[in-house]
């Protein structure tokens, strides 16, 4: 099944939030997953499996750093591009 989720990472109580925000931003990259940055969130579109990955290892390098939150919308409904 092809997915595509919107999905924020905060990290909570932590003085240097950047780091963990653009570490778990490179960890939704991956091959088969088309992913688009933006100002508040993120895109990730591909198979279910890779998706799914790419979601885990985002929180896992969100939550090396320290408490986090990862809000995380998921759909079915959207084509693939192309």
């Amino acid at each position: 099944m092809y997915l595509t989720v919107q999905v924020s990472a905060y990290p909570l109580g932590q003085e240097e939030f950047i780091p963990p925000i653009d570490e778990a931003i490179a960890a939704l990259h991956g091959p088969g997953l088309e992913t688009t940055v933006g100002p508040l969130s993120t895109l990730v579109s591909g198979e279910e499996e890779a998706v799914w990955a790419a979601l885990r290892r985002a929180f896992a390098a969100t939550a090396a750093h320290g408490a986090a939150v990862m809000v995380v919308t998921v759909t079915n409904a959207c084509v693939r591009a192309g």
